[in-house]
């Protein structure tokens, strides 16, 4: 059973664990593996994010930098150039959690000045020491990612002796250096990675074991939307990797994920509606996060 948290976002706590929180995916790049190039306008990502928001995203996640396997990094002035823009406009019309993925201290923190609350980093905060100490004095809560290598190798032969173990052992040297730069417990979720440095089987373990990562005593975050293990097993483009993505979110869910980062948020609102009324305990039946 999914284990219950706070979480603390812009001064005030949310509980983590009664229903699935939604986090939609905004790329503003012109290579990402699913939808590149789509939303790499400012006025076609603009209305992509607030699309989102409407269909149900609690957080929307903007990107300018691809993550894909065999990518290349971009500089920080290019990745602000994109996200930025998008970010401000956005603040404007919405008052829904926004997340910046990013690996540069110096993006986050433009983007927190533009209106952005919380850092998603596919690194763990590896990249650049300094995001750590940035997320810190601006008290925002983070999203502490595990991969291994970087975009442009990860799946270079990826191979793990034991999958599971080695994430959470990862997983919690990273939460221990966040927490000695400063980062407060309560603004850390975590996040296996699934397709950062992973075979076929590390991610279908990495789901069917997800409830092992409760050991850590963190909220979960998990990102199966479209990825390439499912159009492996579908043989399948990713914009048609649908039914794998809800299939895959679900059971996530019952192993004990708390947010799902998701391309298609209408579908899966609907999924996760169903699935968190299933789950919840009789007499635990009250949202306490609604804002």
């Amino acid at each position: 059973m999914r284990q219950e948290y706070s979480v603390q976002i812009k001064g005030k706590d949310y509980a983590l664990g009664q229903r699935t929180w939604l986090m939609g995916v905004l790329n503003v790049t012109p290579d990402s593996f699913s939808d590149g190039g789509l939303y790499f306008s400012k006025k076609n990502a603009v209305r992509r994010g607030l699309q989102l928001i409407e269909d149900g995203a609690d957080i929307l996640d903007v990107g300018g930098e691809s993550s894909r396997p065999g990518s290349n990094p971009i500089s920080a002035e290019e990745e602000k150039k994109r996200v930025l823009p998008v970010i401000s406009e956005i603040r404007k019309h919405t008052d829904a959690f926004i997340s910046v993925d990013t690996t540069k201290s110096e993006v986050l923190r433009s983007a927190l000045d533009e209106g952005a609350d919380i850092l998603n980093d596919i690194s763990g905060m590896r990249f650049d020491p300094k995001i750590l100490e940035e997320a810190s004095e601006r008290d925002i809560p983070i999203v502490m990612m595990h991969m291994k290598g970087t975009p442009k190798n990860m799946q270079n032969k990826p191979w793990y002796k034991n999958t599971v173990d080695e994430i959470k052992a990862f997983l919690k040297k990273r939460v221990k250096t966040a927490l000695n730069k400063g980062v407060k417990k309560n603004k850390i979720i975590i996040d296996p990675g699934i397709g950062f440095g992973k075979r076929l089987e590390d991610n279908l373990e990495i789901i069917r074991n997800l409830g092992s990562f409760n050991e850590l005593d963190l909220p979960i975050l998990i990102g199966v939307s479209r990825k390439s293990f499912l159009g492996s097993l579908l043989n399948t483009t990713p914009d048609q990797r649908i039914e794998g993505t809800i299939a895959s979110s679900l059971i996530s869910i019952v192993q004990g994920a708390h947010i799902l980062r998701v391309h298609d948020v209408a579908p899966l609102k609907k999924a996760v509606v169903v699935a968190d009324a299933i789950m919840i305990e009789k007499g635990k039946d009250k949202v306490l996060d609604a804002r």
